[in-house]
């Protein structure tokens, strides 16, 4: 089992603390990450956009001069693309961009998340985030203390002052371990745990 250190909301050790092999412990799978992160960016989509084609823009049912004898190119309608108030060539069109992904699959790449992140030695778990308000300055000197300026903070559950503390600091998000996902952990340089998170990670996406 991998082993990190433990430490209070001050950085300093107070122990040390082992790891889950089955979330920290495996040999990262980049290929399932990368699927896993494309599919999370791909669904976060709209979709929504929308032009028009030369066949939905209103007017140009007339032909704007005869065919020959003009000596300008033939037309055959004032709304072709190449007309101002003209359609649009390949118009886009409202579309679903989801990308489904098997269940064990996301749940792999969660732990090749969670796994590179220990290898790279850039896990930090503490006691707990009790902080005396939810200010900014609290937070800052938390994350000051631990060493970090760029990290994803992971909560047992919904803590309004920890997220009201972190929402304006940049690089720093807050999310809890029900929709912890690949694409924020891997964004972040640190991810912080506490002892809490922990054993939740092995509730919530027990084998």
């Amino acid at each position: 089992m991998p082993t990190v250190a433990l430490l209070d909301i001050t950085g300093k050790k107070i122990g040390d603390i082992e790891l889950n092999d089955y979330f920290f412990g495996i040999e990262p799978n980049v290929h399932v990450m990368h699927m896993v992160v494309k599919a999370h960016l791909a669904n976060r989509r709209q979709g929504t956009q929308s032009s028009l084609t030369r066949a939905e823009v209103r007017g140009g049912g007339k032909k704007p001069w005869k065919q020959k004898g003009t000596g300008r190119a033939r037309q055959g309608s004032t709304r072709s693309p190449q007309w101002r108030h003209g359609g649009v060539v390949f118009a886009p069109k409202p579309r679903d961009y989801r990308i489904s992904i098997n269940k064990k699959v996301k749940r792999l790449a969660l732990r090749s998340a969670l796994s590179s992140k220990v290898i790279g030695e850039s896990i930090i778990v503490v006691d707990n985030l009790d902080i005396k308000e939810a200010k900014t300055r609290e937070m800052v000197k938390v994350l000051s203390a631990l060493a970090t300026s760029n990290a994803l903070i992971v909560l047992p559950e919904k803590t309004e002052k920890v997220e009201l503390a972190a929402r304006n600091i940049p690089h720093v998000e807050t999310t809890l371990v029900s929709t912890l996902n690949v694409y924020d952990i891997l964004k972040h340089k640190q991810v912080i745990l506490t002892k809490e998170v922990l054993a939740k990670l092995e509730e919530v996406y027990a084998q």
